[in-house]
Parts: structure tokens; C-alpha cells; sequence
């Protein structure tokens, strides 16, 4: 018996021993959001994500039915709000999804493609804390039905054909500079008022 409470005193022991190396080494080097997490806060992450999500929408089908128009609204909607973090192609190789810490995931893998349809609903309404993942529902009717196609736009996004992804980048947001320089092009191509040919 007293053998055992040396094994269980040891392990303790030795569990605070490597926390405080990698407490001091922390605070020696600063924490940095371009750092990439390891592969036990990824792990904590994923399991308070997954509970964290209310029960009766873990396992949550989506109500919106498939259409073209339904993936066409999602697309689009996604191109101007999502976009910004996610890129396009839910890939979140865009500048803002690159600098988060965690980084924003590839949407297209597995680890957020196998997650309920609920689960991903729940994700897009609430947020997810201590992320760059905002919640964007208003609990409204209209913002579950936004939510839901977007869903659909998400398993769709390993799919993405180059028309697709054409036709969000024109829908994507502009910045001052970009406005200003579609402004020159647009002057430069029309022809001078008063000038006919």
C-alpha cells in the first residue's frame, strides 16, 4: 500500500516538475499567435467544441432542403461575411485566417467535414470561445435558415469548381483601394462623354 502511494507521489511529482519547465519556458519566450498549437490543446479544443455544442443539435440533421439556389444564396453569403477568415475555398490560407491562433482549419478535411451537420450549425450561430470564431446567430428564424445553408456550402466546399470560385471573388469585400483602382479601370474603358465613334 505504501509502495503505491510512492508511485502515485512520484508521478505527481514529476507531472509538476514538467509544468513548471514548460511554465518557465513560456514566459521566457512570450506566447504568439504564430505559434501552432500542440497537439494537446488541439485535442482539449476539439472535445470542449464538441460539448459545447447543446445536445439536442449534436446529432442534428439539416432541415433546409438541398437546391441550387439554397448552395447559390450560401455561396454568396459566404463570399461576403466568411470569406475575409476562411477564404473562398474554406481553406483559411486568407491574411486574417492565417494570423489567428488558433489558425482558421482547412473546412475541406476531415476534421471539420466529419462533424454533424449540427454540430457545424452550432458552430456558425454560437461561435467558439477563445477562437477568432465569432457566433453570428441573432436567434432568429431567418438566422438558423442562413446558418443551415451554409452548412450545405460547407460540405460542398471540397466540390468548389473554378466558376464557383470565379464568381465569389466578385463577391468578395472590397477594400478602399481595391474600389479605387476598379474606379480608375472602370473610367479608363469608358469612352470620354461627348466623344462618339
Amino acid at each position: 500500500m505504501r509502495r503505491h502511494w510512492l508511485i502515485v507521489v512520484a508521478i505527481v511529482a514529476l507531472i509538476l516538475i514538467v509544468a513548471s519547465i514548460v511554465f518557465v519556458r513560456m514566459l521566457r519566450y512570450g506566447f504568439s499567435a504564430h505559434d501552432q498549437p500542440t497537439a494537446i490543446e488541439t485535442s482539449i479544443a476539439r472535445t470542449v467544441r464538441h460539448w459545447a455544442v447543446p445536445a439536442d443539435l449534436r446529432d442534428a440533421k439539416n432541415p433546409v432542403p438541398l437546391t441550387a439556389q439554397v448552395l447559390a444564396d450560401a455561396r454568396a453569403h459566404f463570399a461576403d461575411h466568411c470569406a475575409v477568415c476562411h477564404g473562398n475555398d474554406g481553406k483559411g490560407q486568407s491574411g486574417m485566417g492565417r494570423q489567428m491562433y488558433p489558425k482558421t482549419p482547412d473546412m475541406t478535411l476531415a476534421a471539420t467535414q466529419s462533424l454533424s451537420d449540427g454540430e457545424l450549425f452550432s458552430i456558425i450561430e454560437n461561435g467558439v470561445r477563445l477562437t477568432g470564431m465569432p457566433g453570428f446567430g441573432s436567434g432568429t428564424a431567418e438566422s438558423a435558415y442562413g446558418s443551415w445553408t451554409l452548412v450545405h456550402f460547407i460540405r460542398h466546399m471540397p466540390k468548389l469548381s473554378a466558376e464557383e470560385m470565379a464568381e465569389m471573388e466578385t463577391l468578395n469585400p472590397k477594400s478602399p483601394e481595391e474600389w479605387r483602382q476598379m474606379q480608375e479601370e472602370e473610367a479608363f474603358l469608358e469612352p470620354e462623354e461627348g466623344h462618339h465613334h
